[in-house]
């Protein structure tokens, strides 16, 4: 994930990238992180994590297929969890993309093999 020598803390390397990708500054990249941790304490959310605080948001309906594909989406490197770089990076694009880059979003979460098609 990033963090140094405990996950209390990103690195300045982290930081700085966040800052550069994201419309977030830094201070909001720390509190955001401290949320992160304190709901994922080893650093990284995996697929069942993600259902369960997705469902409480939205409990409503089945999530489970469209949480596949969120997740999917989210999870950038493909290592079957989401770290909070990917965390950040993706809550960014959904939230304060512009409608570009929020289409882009929509299309690669439906693009389930990769193929671009």
């Amino acid at each position: 994930m990033g963090a140094q020598s405990s996950k209390d803390r990103l690195s300045k390397a982290d930081v700085d990238f966040l800052t550069m990708n994201t419309r977030y500054d830094e201070d909001t990249i720390l509190d955001l992180y401290k949320g992160f941790i304190s709901d994922c304490p080893l650093g990284k959310l995996s697929p069942t994590a993600f259902m369960k605080i997705y469902s409480r948001c939205f409990p409503a309906g089945n999530a489970s297929e469209f949480c596949d594909h969120v997740f999917r989406t989210f999870d950038s490197d493909k290592n079957g969890f989401i770290d909070f770089k990917e965390f950040l990076l993706a809550i960014d694009v959904t939230s304060s993309g512009s409608p570009e880059e929020k289409l882009n979003w929509a299309f690669s979460m439906k693009d389930v093999d990769g193929n671009g098609w």
